[in-house]
């Protein structure tokens, strides 16, 4: 029996930078097994362009993407996640919607590097490295043996890959 993709939803407080990078990156390293999205708290109300630069500099899907509440993904008739995944310390503490389903979740933090400052290249520097620590964290996820993970395994690993190199503060902290 073939399993249909797992949906994975990244939050992120502003939904413009680090969920951005996330969803692009798991879009393409977890096809066709994984959807991916991403959505915020308080949406910025638009994408980040240094993620989207980063993005495509790494050739990475940039279509389509755009700041929105995660609102969108709490109602009726929307994907049933499976993982969700904050990656800003700020929407690991917030309270979110009720999701259905009870999809897995874990924190995986990343320092925000929209709020570097300096020049474009120091800013894009900063972009970068969240990148590089994304893709980190999303290739330990996809390599993961989901359908033969209990649930307190898979848990484990999702918490474990929040701490990987580049965790911010709260790293490893349950996201709500």
């Amino acid at each position: 029996m073939t399993h249909r993709p797992f949906n994975v939803l990244f939050l992120c407080t502003g939904n413009s930078a680090r969920s951005i990078l996330a969803e692009s990156i798991l879009r393409k390293d977890g096809a066709p097994h994984f959807n991916a999205f991403s959505a915020g708290s308080q949406p910025r109300g638009s994408v980040n362009p240094f993620a989207l630069k980063v993005l495509e500099s790494y050739d990475y899907p940039t279509d389509g993407f755009r700041s929105k509440t995660w609102d969108e993904f709490a109602v009726e008739g929307a994907p049933e996640m499976d993982f969700i995944f904050t990656v800003c310390d700020d929407a690991a503490g917030e309270a979110c919607p009720v999701w259905l389903g009870h999809p897995a979740n874990a924190h995986w933090g990343i320092e925000d590097p929209s709020h570097v400052e300096g020049t474009d290249l120091e800013k894009e520097a900063a972009f970068v490295t969240a990148f590089k620590y994304m893709r980190n964290r999303i290739s330990a996820f996809t390599a993961l043996p989901i359908a033969s993970l209990d649930r307190m395994a898979l848990t484990t690993h999702l918490h474990d890959i929040g701490k990987m190199e580049g965790a911010s503060s709260k790293a490893g902290a349950s996201g709500k």
